[in-house]
């Protein structure tokens, strides 16, 4: 296989950005790298006509169900990634060992030019699993290049748009809320409460409970808290018209895939019938994919997740889409820290970002987890992603079988949505 050598036929800097950001305000973003850079100064590990080159890509199963990659350097530089698709995540695995013999021995701060090579030289491109290992990849090369340059990632986007980044947290139950306000959090997104799965055709029983559920949740949380409510998909169209307007009493913080992604001339038919926002966006992949949602006006709100939609480079081209629309960024994860840092990243560096999910802070898998003070996290400083790995303390969760839950109706074993 061919590989790129850096010398005179390298790429500028300029032209890399060029690349990246179109013809629209690049030569700012340029600006801003360079002072940047120059406020790093000896700080940096690496000059920037240092050599470096990718050795190997490492990938580590950690329960619960994530998968981590790290992505070493000949430098001593890693980068720190999570490539993974739920219930998916030796596949992801084996999806990083077939781009490995591609990116061994490139430089890897050609991050943009990595990613159109892995994506554009698979004549199937895309999909969940190719496009989850080029996430994970494409947020361990921004990863590295933070690392050689001593800056945070979002330095490299154009620099930091806020100063801290709202995050929300999880609430089934009232005292979830209670719990979860005395811990900081401001943002909260629940379920649709139910018995049992969901029927295609629903009963007003079945409607009424998971209203009462969720009015219990904002008695609990007063006015000046939000809750955003998942359908998680499984809500048929013939039922989600009417849990949304049982829901609009208590004005939801938004309403996140009332119906399958997939359709989306009916969600756009939600959307237009109520005046809460609709959310959507975690199994949605690349700008392509996000295109007929905005076009349809079919959702207020993308959650393109870092680890699925194309990692950092591309839900950064998403956020620009979206903004055109006048459309608002909550990045979905469900998933590890690496996740929770990339999002950060892109956070810090976008100007229509609402909120950003997050599981755990970090804790017990970085060394340095990330604090919550009054729902925010603060903008990160360390270099890259900012993060790194507690070995230690991740040593006893390394090997998962994770699988995707598999229901089925309790009347007629008819495969239902979970």
């Amino acid at each position: 296989m061919k590989k790129y050598s850096t010398g005179k036929a390298s790429l500028t800097r300029r032209r890399w950005l060029q690349g990246l950001m179109g013809a629209v305000g690049w030569e700012m973003l340029v600006g801003r790298e360079r002072q940047a850079i120059a406020e790093a100064g000896s700080d940096a590990p690496l000059a920037e006509n240092d050599s470096l080159k990718i050795t190997k890509l490492e990938t580590l199963l950690v329960r619960p169900r994530w998968l981590f990659l790290k992505v070493h350097t000949n430098a001593g530089i890693v980068g720190l990634g999570e490539p993974i698709l739920e219930g998916r995540a030796k596949t992801c695995a084996t999806a990083i060992e077939e781009i490995a013999p591609y990116l061994v021995g490139q430089d890897p701060r050609r991050v943009v030019h990595h990613w159109q090579a892995i994506y554009r030289h698979a004549f199937y491109r895309g999909g969940p699993i190719l496009t989850s290992a080029l996430s994970g990849i494409d947020q361990a090369l921004w990863d590295i290049k933070g690392k050689a340059l001593g800056i945070p990632v979002y330095e490299l986007l154009g620099g930091p748009t806020r100063e801290r980044i709202k995050v929300y947290g999880r609430a089934g139950r009232p005292e979830d809320i209670h719990k979860g306000v005395k811990e900081g959090f401001r943002v909260f997104k629940t379920g649709v409460a139910k018995t049992r799965p969901a029927r295609i055709v629903e009963t007003k029983g079945f409607v009424d409970h998971a209203a009462e559920r969720f009015g219990a949740l904002r008695e609990a949380a007063g006015g000046e808290v939000d809750i955003a409510i998942d359908f998680h998909g499984a809500i048929s169209p013939q039922t989600a018209k009417l849990l949304v307007k049982a829901l609009e009493p208590y004005q939801p913080y938004f309403i996140e895939e009332p119906v399958q992604c997939q359709n989306v001339d009916i969600m756009a038919d939600i959307a237009r019938e109520t005046h809460i926002p609709i959310a959507t966006g975690e199994r949605i992949f690349t700008k392509w994919g996000f295109r007929e949602i905005l076009e349809k006006r079919a959702a207020s709100i993308l959650q393109p997740d870092l680890c699925h939609a194309g990692g950092i480079t591309e839900v950064r081209l998403i956020a620009g889409m979206a903004e055109a629309y006048y459309a608002a960024i909550a990045p979905h994860n469900p998933l590890g820290p690496i996740s929770l840092a990339a999002g950060l990243q892109l956070a810090a560096s976008i100007p229509n970002f609402l909120c950003q999910e997050q599981v755990s802070l970090g804790r017990g898998y970085l060394k340095q987890p990330f604090e919550l003070k009054e729902g925010y996290i603060p903008l990160p400083t360390g270099p890259g992603l900012g993060v790194e790995l507690d070995e230690d303390a991740i040593a006893d969760k390394i090997d998962h079988d994770w699988m995707n839950p598999e229901t089925y109706d309790a009347d007629d074993g008819a495969v239902v949505d979970w």
